[in-house]
């Protein structure tokens, strides 16, 4: 885990490799690449979802007319 010392030399080098003044569009790019990611996640569960219910048998029939237990 990152304590605050490492944070704030992580910050510090950020600043001096890009700007202070690009540091905005960097972290509207970085929110709007997270939020892409989490669109697409929630798409893919959302698929897998449908795919499994599509893939479940279904029954014919009553419940009514299916037998207790298979012939031997």
């Amino acid at each position: 885990m990152l304590g605050t010392p490492e944070l704030l030399i992580i910050f510090a080098v950020v600043v001096l490799l890009f700007g202070a003044t690009k540091l905005p569009q960097l972290g509207k790019g970085l929110g709007e690449a997270i939020g892409n990611f989490k669109r697409a996640q929630k798409d893919s569960e959302a698929q897998a979802m449908r795919t499994e219910i599509d893939a479940t048998p279904r029954v014919e029939g009553h419940p009514s007319e299916r037998l207790e237990h298979p012939p031997k």
